[in-house]
């Protein structure tokens, strides 16, 4: 088996070596990753808040004509239980009838 070429095994081995990546100074990496970070936070935060505040809005206009009904029930209740034991209590001797 012949051995490759001395000129092709050089071609091959520059265009495997890659120029060494550079070096920030340092703390720079951690520097820029809190500011990313902090960047995201914020504008995650923004388009959270606008999301919630829709869905809860979408949400509160379709629970509140049941919400509607059900408060009413419960204070109609409640005025009828409320007269009824004030004429109760206000003419016990009066004649039922």
């Amino acid at each position: 088996m012949a051995s490759p070429a001395p000129m092709a095994v050089a071609k091959e081995a520059r265009a495997d070596v890659r120029p060494p990546a550079r070096s920030l100074p340092e703390g720079t990496e951690e520097y820029m990753v809190h500011r990313v970070m902090q960047r995201v936070d914020v504008v995650l935060d923004q388009r959270l808040r606008e999301a919630i505040a829709t869905v809860v809005q979408e949400q509160t206009r379709s629970v509140l004509p049941r919400l509607r009904e059900e408060i009413e029930s419960v204070v109609r209740h409640a005025v009828y239980e409320a007269v009824a034991d004030e004429l109760a209590s206000a003419h016990p001797d009066a004649p039922q009838g």
